[in-house]
């Protein structure tokens, strides 16, 4: 029911007792003028009753217009009380709403009771309201990407990237990266690749050998001994680098690892290798640099984010669906998950209003004393202004009914 709708229920109500006194007046009136002229004891009677229901009447008038207004316009002392005490009314209104509706053993069953996950499990389930849902987040998104400064984003991110590389040190990462290719024995895989390799360039290029040593040769030393030199230069080689290609085990396999153990130490140490990876990654990441590559990542984020968000059956809000819908299966389905979030929400609420009760008292305080007083006034006659003009009907009928009993004990019995 709104305002207009209550203010002509009181204003009828009103009519009615008004209504009632008038008549009572009338009648007082009428059997006043009678009783002169006429000895009927019935005019006595009637007399009698309606000049106490016009006693009661104005009693109970004054006493429900004195809550909200000055009688008559006269400020007689406790009259228009609401309006003059809502301060004192809104303090009073917020403890015994604190006191009585939001004390631990009120608010706690209907915590208890709280199960929000089957709730918002049922409430998935349905496609419509996915769809709705995944339209509003789409549009806080959207909304959310438009208002968003382009430089102050990028900034940002330059800004945060910026410390990132600061803070991170390059001669750490190839270092321990190094002794973890040692360690997974990685390096044997290139031990065993670059032997091979070796091989065959030294098979391959034997002539080539043959000529080395010819030119280092002296003229005195015939060709065939140079020749047969070469051959064993080759041979050799390509004997030794296939024993380290095939064994597992060779020794210079060994030497090698401990070799690349450290160095890796040495990079990760060495005040040398530090300074050597900051110049590299300075040169590499400028900060010119950096600032243009946060533009590009924002540009992209911000182009594929809209796009996505704007296309009805895009991946993205396939995406979501497809999680709401396993996310609402789990919701219905899944008895821990259902306690986890549930416990949480009761205990969380709990807490939450326990330790925030004497806010709501004093919202209610700060509101009603915040009021108008004859705005205050109004609101609670608006309320129960309605059942108040009963008071005056009871008022004028049991008046009238007390006056008839007096007068009837006065003429019997005195």
């Amino acid at each position: 029911m709104n305002d207009t709708e209550k203010r002509s229920q009181l204003r009828k109500y009103k009519m009615f007792a008004t209504g009632l006194f008038v008549l009572m007046a009338i009648t007082f009136v009428l059997m006043t003028v009678l009783a002169k002229n006429n000895p009927a004891h019935w005019i006595g009677y009637l007399r009698a009753f309606s000049e106490a229901a016009m006693v009661g009447a104005l009693a109970d008038w004054f006493a429900v217009t004195a809550l909200f207004n000055y009688p008559m316009g006269l400020k007689i002392p406790h009259t228009n009380l609401i309006q003059n005490s809502k301060e004192r009314i809104g303090d009073n209104l917020g403890s015994f709403v604190v006191e009585n509706f939001l004390a631990p053993k009120n608010i706690r069953p209907y915590i208890q009771n709280l199960k929000i996950s089957g709730f918002v499990g049922d409430w998935l389930s349905k496609e419509s309201n996915q769809q709705n849902l995944i339209r509003e987040l789409s549009n806080i998104i959207s909304d959310i990407l438009n208002k968003l400064d382009d430089e102050t984003v990028v900034s940002f991110i330059s800004k945060k990237a910026q410390e990132m590389s600061e803070d991170v040190k390059i001669n750490h990462i190839v270092g321990n990266g190094l002794e973890y290719i040692l360690k997974k024995q990685d390096h044997q895989k290139f031990i065993t690749s670059l032997s091979r390799e070796i091989k065959n360039y030294v098979l391959n290029n034997h002539e080539m050998i043959r000529q080395r040593v010819k030119g280092e040769s002296s003229f005195l030393i015939p060709k065939f001994v140079d020749d047969n030199i070469a051959d064993k230069i080759t041979n050799g080689l390509a004997s030794y680098f296939e024993e380290v290609e095939l064994d597992r085990s060779h020794a210079l396999r060994d030497e090698i690892g401990a070799k690349l153990y450290s160095f890796s130490q040495e990079i990760r140490t060495d005040e040398k290798w530090e300074a050597e990876f900051k110049t590299i990654k300075n040169d590499f990441l400028p900060e010119e640099k950096i600032l243009q590559y946060a533009h590009d990542i924002w540009n992209s984020i911000r182009n594929s984010l809209t796009k996505e968000l704007e296309i009805q059956d895009s991946t993205l809000k396939k995406y979501l669906a497809k999680n709401l819908a396993e996310l609402s299966a789990n919701l219905k389905t899944d008895e821990q998950l259902q306690h986890k979030i549930d416990h949480w929400v009761r205990a969380t609420a709990y807490k939450y209003i326990l330790k925030n009760t004497h806010q709501f008292g004093d919202l209610i305080s700060s509101t009603v004393g915040d009021w108008e007083g004859k705005e205050l006034s109004e609101k609670l006659e608006l309320e129960v202004g309605k059942d108040l003009q009963f008071i005056r009907v009871n008022g004028t009928l049991v008046g009238g009914l007390v006056g008839l009993v007096i007068y009837t004990v006065a003429n019997f019995f005195l």
